[in-house]
């Protein structure tokens, strides 16, 4: 018997469209780009031929289109972990689910999900303006701990290898160690963009080793994660939401992964506020690698 989905678990708005995105099921192309800002909408849906619809609620705004006569649907998440969850959960139904019936349709969608957003660099190799592909995210947020098959999708040995060398203060939500998917990795990335571990943090200043008025809990952090290595891998930027796409995609069947742009550097102290102009030229490359 097919799993029914009660109203309170999916939320379908009177207009038939779900409930924090307000987009309809046939409003959502399979290849999907994610952005956090809601401002960056526009900058992706500027190089469509043409456009199909736009939807906004919240700091969630949707536009599906065509670029090189491809269909894309270009969605914003605003900031965190917490955001994905939500996005990634609705797309998905949007995708798999029947809305009418309120059951899971007999054919699956495959969604292609590739965000594009900016990051703190942690490397010599990762100054401001570098292109870096995640090709695996360590999640600081907790959020994959709360759904089952975890340890199915998960590089238990790299999570092991990590928190030991970190000495992980159990107070904090256990890490876990997600992988882009191979070929879209691949095909996004192509030769020109660095590689690298991902950290994703469940805050911009404490969790990313930032200390104004209050102190650190552990002021070594970041000089710890800049050290780390495993089996020829270096941790290389700091971003918010790349641990919990890949994860949640995974475990659904699509395929993800995360491409920022560093506009800071933690090493070299140093960031750029004016990089609207230059992360056009990521927008681009995914368009045209999606």
């Amino acid at each position: 018997m097919k799993k029914y989905f009660a109203e309170s678990e999916l939320i379908i708005n009177g207009d038939g469209s779900i409930f924090h995105l307000h987009l309809k099921p046939e409003q959502l192309a399979d290849k999907v780009i994610l952005v956090g800002d809601p401002g960056r909408v526009a900058m992706v849906a500027a190089h469509f031929e043409t456009r199909e619809c736009e939807v906004s609620n919240r700091e969630f705004m949707s536009v599906t289109g065509t670029y090189h006569g491809k269909r894309i649907t270009v969605q914003s998440t605003g900031i965190g972990c917490d955001n994905i969850d939500i996005v990634v959960n609705e797309l998905d139904a949007l995708a798999n689910i029947d809305f009418h019936t309120r059951e899971e349709r007999d054919q699956l969608r495959q969604l292609t999900l590739v965000r594009i957003g900016t990051c703190g660099g942690l490397q010599p190799n990762t100054p401001v303006g570098t292109f870096i592909a995640s090709e695996k995210s360590i999640g600081f947020d907790g959020l994959l701990n709360f759904y089952a098959g975890r340890n199915d999708v998960c590089d238990l040995a790299f999570e092991k290898a990590f928190t030991t060398y970190m000495d992980w203060n159990p107070q904090l939500c256990a890490p876990y160690v997600i992988d882009a998917d191979t070929e879209l990795l691949d095909r996004i990335a192509g030769k020109d963009m660095v590689r690298g571990v991902t950290i994703a943090c469940g805050g911009f200043f404490g969790p990313q080793g930032r200390e104004l008025r209050i102190p650190l809990a552990d002021p070594k952090q970041n000089e710890k994660v800049e050290n780390f290595e495993y089996n020829g891998h270096r941790i290389t930027n700091f971003e918010m939401e790349s641990s919990a796409l890949a994860g949640l995609a995974r475990l659904m069947g699509h395929k993800a992964m995360t491409c920022c742009m560093v506009i800071a550097n933690r090493l070299a102290k140093g960031a750029n506020t004016n990089y609207k102009n230059s992360i056009d030229n990521l927008i681009e490359t995914v368009l045209e690698r999606i």
